[in-house]
Formats: C-alpha cells, sequence, structure tokens
C-alpha cells in the first residue's frame, strides 16, 4: 500500500483544506510515496507509541493531535518530540496526523461525543461554509433535571468527577459538544439555546455563564478519543487489506 492511498482515504472523510490556520494536520514524517504495510492509530504520538508501531510491525502512524505542532528549534533527544522524531526517522515510520479537519466533519469529534450522550437532531453548532464546523448541538431523548443530566454525562464519558457551573434550575434538553478546548464555542452554544455545553480545557472564568445555561469539562482527551475507533474503523472498511491498529498504550489509549 502506498502511503498517499491511505492519506486519501482520510482526507476524504475530513479534508485538509478545512482545517484552521494555526493547526499542522497532514504528513509530518515521510513521503507519500512511500510504501507502508500497518498503521498504529492513537490520539497523541509519543516516543512509547513508537516503540509499539516497532513492536507490532507498523511502518505509520495515525493520530489525532499532530507531532509537530509549534516550530522546532532543534531535535534532541531531551525533548519529548525531538525524540519521538528521531525515534520515528530511525525505525522509518511515516507518521500522519487529522486534527482540526477530523474536529469539523459531520461523523467526527463532535458528533462522536453527540453519540455517546444519545443526543437527536445532531447539527454542526458553529456552522461554516460547506457544511462543515466545529461542535454539535442536539437534544436529548428526554428532558433531564441538571442533576440527571451531568450523571449521565459521567456515565457517557466514564468520568468519576466533572467540573461544571452551577446547576440549572429548569429542564435540560438541548446540548452542546466540541471536542477539545472548546470554551471559545460558550456563546455558540447559548446562541443554539442549549441548557448544557460540554467541552474540555475549561479556564476559571468561563464557568462564569448566564442563567439557565451550564458549561461542564469532560476532559481534553475524554471528548476526543474515540475518534481513534472512527480513523480505524473506516481505513478497515475503505483498505480491508490494510492492517489497522489501534494503540495499546494506556497513556494515549484507554476503552
Amino acid at each position: 500500500m502506498i502511503l498517499r492511498e491511505v492519506m486519501a482515504v482520510l482526507e476524504e472523510f475530513a479534508p485538509l483544506r478545512i482545517q484552521e490556520e494555526w493547526d499542522n494536520s497532514g504528513l509530518q514524517i515521510g513521503s507519500p510515496g512511500q510504501e507502508v504495510h500497518a498503521a498504529l492509530i492513537a490520539l497523541d504520538c509519543t516516543p512509547e507509541l513508537v516503540q509499539e508501531a516497532v513492536e507490532r510491525g507498523c511502518d505509520l502512524i495515525i493520530t489525532h493531535h499532530p507531532l509537530l505542532f509549534e516550530p522546532l528549534r532543534r531535535i534532541v533527544p531531551e525533548d519529548p518530540v525531538g525524540r519521538t522524531v528521531l525515534a520515528a526517522v530511525r525505525a522509518g515510520i511515516a507518521v500522519y496526523a487529522l486534527h482540526t479537519p477530523a474536529d469539523k466533519v459531520k461523523g467526527g469529534v463532535s458528533f462522536a461525543m453527540a453519540r455517546r450522550l444519545g443526543l437527536q437532531n445532531v447539527r454542526i453548532l458553529a456552522e461554516e461554509e460547506g457544511g462543515v464546523g466545529l461542535g454539535a448541538v442536539g437534544e436529548l431523548p428526554e428532558a433531564l433535571s441538571a442533576e440527571a443530566a451531568l450523571e449521565a454525562v459521567k456515565r457517557a464519558f466514564g468520568l468519576k468527577a466533572l467540573r461544571h457551573s452551577r446547576p440549572v434550575e429548569g429542564p435540560v434538553r438541548t446540548v452542546a459538544v466540541c471536542g477539545g478546548s472548546g470554551a471559545s464555542l460558550i456563546p455558540d452554544a447559548l446562541r443554539a439555546g442549549a441548557q448544557l455545553y460540554l467541552c474540555g480545557d475549561v479556564s476559571y472564568h468561563r464557568f462564569f455563564v448566564p442563567e439557565g445555561f451550564m458549561v461542564a469539562d469532560v476532559g481534553h482527551f475524554e471528548s476526543e478519543v474515540k475518534i481513534v475507533e472512527i480513523f480505524c474503523a473506516l481505513l478497515r472498511k475503505k483498505i480491508p487489506n490494510f492492517a489497522s491498529l489501534i494503540s495499546e498504550q494506556k497513556t494515549i489509549w484507554q476503552a
């Protein structure tokens, strides 16, 4: 299998052209023309993941978060990113990332969050031209109290604890979600009529929200991790003769 063929499947699902300006999705290490035989899929690329790829016979790593996100001034083993780059190059492993494009398409990160909650009538929260955009919004099958809705969130995302703003007094029916650092979409969730908004990386002051609305931080990892399954299922369906494996690294992947 030629790497560009694998990339084409992923980019048909989530085109690179829709990535955010600050993002660095796409091929991180390697050549589109090189031959690859098996892919290891995870949320983040680390030295441990490269070692797992070597042990499992994978010559391609696919992650959601880009390994190369900020400019590198040096590539040295003392730096985790540098150590990962060196390990991948030495092993002849290509590295590819599909970040905000997978955040912005229907069926991507936020829609996976909506499925976990059982939301209905799901649509894009902050829609852009072309029918893509960040976040998703939908309705619970039935209205819940704030307390019951928060417990449902904890069950859906496997959380023992949940940071949230003051519970609303009325029923919760419309829920908005965004994977990763999504606090900037709080105004969009308010405009969509949501009573509850879920995302990750919510800072202290973002919890001060209007009455009748609440924000809950489900965690960056917890909100995005299902994209690993989505990538794997996509490749297995489109390229059934190509080995696509989910990482067993517990620091990266948790069932």
